[in-house]
């Protein structure tokens, strides 16, 4: 088994300051030895931080280490050719870092209507966006008549160096474990609890069986906010007002790290008994404050997951 922890921004600051927030985000990882930084998606609000296709060529041309993907990307929301184009490219510029997350996009109609999308279709139409886009990016001339998408001897290049780009699916509902075992190449989960994670894991692997399909066990990943603190209270208070999707049937102690580094360490261990092995950090405070837990967490919690190779 193969541990992996990358991270992502937590409250994104506005305004000029924020190029310089994100040129130190991508230093601390590549200083600490992350393995990946994740970029979310919201097309339209006063909360959206950068648009995360454009931001990850930046993340490209500043590390020449660090893989970079979404978490998750808004997939109803775009054209599938366009999109296939330019993952590809930024996974060729990159030489094969690039590590999509797709999902069905926020319950707030606003994106949809500003992107000209029916939000009532919005499963069929990233169901057949995927398979467009695997299309697209391992056969030339390709031809589709779909529900949604009609293309006609169409070639994108360049072609992505990994053969294939993983296309990872988040969300938490059966739904939406159920398109990973149908479609997916990963699971990417935010807000579950460990219990929840195994539960989800099991319907993945079911769903995966039914379709004659395979989910690598090594592709099933958990976003997990943290706050480090010496006082476990303390890091819940801070913690609470960055809460990114509240649940009232679960308080967010159930799914997030807080406390000590022991603490930290404890709660990941959960996941991994639960089934999962790639981990998205997200630091659980303002701004300023953002890249201090990433430094915390790289000093104290990451090296026990990522071992220099022997030999």
């Amino acid at each position: 088994m193969t541990v992996r922890i990358g991270y992502m921004p937590g409250a994104f600051p506005s305004g000029p300051e924020g190029v310089a927030y994100f040129r130190g985000l991508v230093e601390v990882g590549d200083e600490y030895g992350y393995d990946s930084i994740w970029l979310s998606d919201r097309v339209v609000g006063q909360s959206a931080g950068p648009e995360p296709v454009v931001a990850m060529s930046m993340v490209a041309a500043c590390s020449e280490r660090m893989k970079f993907g979404t978490s998750v990307l808004q997939l109803p929301l775009r054209n599938p050719v366009v999109l296939a184009k330019e993952l590809a490219t930024l996974d060729y510029l990159s030489g094969g870092r690039c590590l999509p997350a797709i999902g069905l996009g926020q319950d707030d109609p606003r994106d949809y209507e500003a992107c000209g999308v029916v939000k009532s279709n919005r499963g069929e139409r990233a169901d057949e966006a995927m398979q467009v886009m695997r299309r697209l990016w391992n056969e030339d001339n390709v031809t589709h008549e779909g529900k949604f998408f009609a293309l006609h001897d169409v070639t994108v290049n360049p072609k992505p160096v990994q053969e294939p780009i993983p296309l990872w699916i988040g969300g938490r509902t059966v739904a939406a474990q159920k398109r990973v075992g149908r479609l997916g190449d990963g699971w990417l989960v935010s807000s579950a609890t460990p219990e929840e994670v195994a539960e989800g894991v099991n319907m993945v692997f079911a769903t995966a069986g039914e379709f004659d399909r395979t989910v690598d066990e090594e592709h099933i990943g958990v976003l997990i906010g943290y706050h480090i603190s010496p006082d476990p209270d303390a890091a819940a208070e801070a913690a609470a007002p960055y809460v990114t999707r509240a649940r009232p049937e679960a308080p967010f102690t159930g799914y997030s790290a807080l406390g000590t580094p022991q603490h930290i360490s404890h709660m990941i261990d959960r996941y991994l008994e639960a089934g999962a092995t790639k981990f998205v950090m997200r630091p659980m405070c303002p701004p300023g404050e953002a890249l201090q837990q990433l430094r915390l967490f790289g000093e104290e919690v990451l090296p026990r997951y990522h071992r220099p190779k022997q030999g």
